[in-house]
């Protein structure tokens, strides 16, 4: 069973935007709890893609499995390390005015949650870790591939307290399966109480401080790929959920060429409940969309679909992949009439806004109210409303597609010049 909450803090534009915390549990909720936290750094995309395809395939059979994917969405967005400042350095103390005060206020209210047992907070470092000094890629210095503690054991009884022999064991894990023999993991403990101030601000030192177990997985920046991270991310949290006793199944098998294919999903996106959008082959760019002048509400597929305004631009994005930019054509919200029908290849059907309907040979609007029809990439001369007239693909200009293989457009209906709602076309 799948629980979906997100928090909606309350945003300016100089704060961050909202996350999600996205709950896998069983039908009881008995079992240990994982807690897992991708994205706490906007320019560690192995972290939140891993922590976006866990909370979108995985099912969980025994136990249970709590995912935040996009914590500092606007960073993740810029490809930031943080916007507002490291927010990983902020939560032994917080200034009331930080722009991040309020996620990371959410934040330690979950972690200190009585459900949750372990957690896990998702990193991209520097290099490879060795204990001896090799060069400046491979040295003690580096981050990458390490599972990393603030000590050896927390300092209270607790069923994971040992948490290098964890960390060991599910580093022992990860070695048995490398895509290079160079990407060997090792435990890192920080040390944190007596050798690293910095860290004493951390998100897994606040945890220590909670009598919470926590560690940090850390993918190497220098691997080549995206799809690497995230491959031995999720192989790094297996390792701990099958030494919790979590269960679990996922629709692939974990191959970084598999999650190459689910990395690429895109999704799509619903504005202001009335426009859809397909973002698995959106063009760069697109021009005119009607939206209010101000308030849009983009509801996104994806766990990191998000949006960010550039002067008059909507930039949409997942993760830190920017999709498409919309140029708005700003109108009032209209109320059109619900006397709209749709004929798609001679069968009838009410229509319905904010859907993608599929056409092999026409489509037609059938229109008995006030509501004018306009059909982008489509011209009548002599007709401003484009309703009961039959259009097929070959009466389309392809420059006026959505898509770049020139295969789906636009139908927006109107009442005066107020706008009421769009729908897509799409031509096998």
């Amino acid at each position: 069973m799948r629980y979906l909450i997100s928090f909606f803090l309350l945003t300016t534009l100089s704060q961050a935007l909202p996350f999600s915390l996205i709950k896998h549990e069983t039908s009881t909720s008995e079992g240990p709890t994982l807690f897992v936290i991708g994205g706490i750094h906007g320019n560690e995309p192995g972290s939140y893609f891993a922590a976006s395809v866990l909370a979108q395939y995985y099912t969980i059979t025994k136990g249970n499995l709590w995912v935040i994917p996009n914590l500092n969405h606007k960073s993740i967005m810029m490809n930031s390390r943080g916007v507002n400042g490291d927010m990983n350095r902020k939560f032994a103390d917080i200034n009331v005015n930080d722009a991040d005060y309020q996620i990371v206020n959410e934040l330690k209210k979950i972690i200190t949650d009585p459900q949750v047992d372990l957690i896990l907070n998702l990193h991209d470092g520097h290099g490879f870790y060795r204990k001896e000094y090799k060069n400046t890629i491979f040295n003690p210095g580096a981050w990458g591939q390490t599972c990393v503690i603030d000590q050896g054991t927390l300092d209270c009884d607790h069923q994971y307290k040992n948490l290098s022999t964890i960390a060991s064991e599910v580093s022992q894990g990860l070695n048995g399966g490398l895509i290079q023999d160079h990407h060997i993991f090792d435990v890192r403990n920080t040390n944190t109480r007596f050798d690293d101030e910095a860290m004493k601000h951390s998100l897994t030192f606040f945890a220590i401080n909670h009598n919470k177990p926590a560690f940090a997985i850390e993918t190497s920046k220098n691997l080549p790929t995206l799809e690497e991270k995230v491959f031995y991310q999720l192989r790094a949290i297996e390792g701990y959920m099958r030494y919790m006793g979590i269960t679990y199944k996922r629709p692939f098998e974990l191959t970084a060429e598999n999650l190459k294919k689910f990395i690429q999903i895109n999704g799509n996106v619903t504005i202001n409940n009335n426009i859809y959008l397909n973002l698995e082959n959106l063009k760069k760019d697109l021009s005119f969309v009607p939206l209010k002048s101000e308030g849009n509400d983009f509801n996104f597929t994806h766990p990191l679909g998000g949006m960010l305004q550039d002067g008059g631009k909507y930039n949409l994005y997942i993760g830190n992949q920017k999709i498409s930019s919309l140029s708005p054509s700003v109108h009032l919200p209209g109320q059109c009439s619900e006397e709209l029908s749709i004929e798609i290849d001679g069968k009838v059907e009410k229509l319905e806004f904010a859907k993608e309907y599929i056409i092999t040979a026409d489509v037609s609007i059938i229109n008995k109210s006030l509501t004018r029809t306009n059909i982008i990439g489509f011209t009548h001369e002599g007709k401003k409303d484009e309703s009961n007239i039959h259009v097929s693909l070959k009466d389309f200009d392809p420059k006026y597609s959505i898509d770049k293989n020139a295969k789906t457009y636009r139908i927006e209906f109107y009442r005066d010049n107020d706008f009421c709602g769009m729908t897509l076309i799409h031509f096998k």
